[in-house]
């Protein structure tokens, strides 16, 4: 995750990915359930055509989720994320 993805991140997130790697357990699941929340939030808008969506904004949220829970590998099929 690059400068620019953390900050994008702090902004649209307020989450701080580079203290995020350094907590607790506990706080990376918390962290991680916000992600989820709004991954959903923003799929919900995609879905129904809301004019707020941004595809930029949802790659974003996913990218964070994935590096929180340390994937690398990107799956071909469709799954839930959360």
């Amino acid at each position: 995750m690059n400068a620019m993805q953390r900050a994008a991140l702090q902004i649209i997130a307020g989450i701080d990915m580079d203290l995020l790697m350094k907590a607790s357990k506990e706080e990376k699941q918390q962290a991680s359930r916000r992600l989820c929340r709004l991954i959903e939030r923003e799929r919900l808008k995609g879905t129904n055509g809301h004019w707020s969506y941004d595809l930029n904004r949802h790659i974003a949220l996913k990218q964070a989720l994935d590096v929180l829970e340390g994937r690398t590998v990107r799956r071909r099929q469709m799954r839930h994320y959360c």
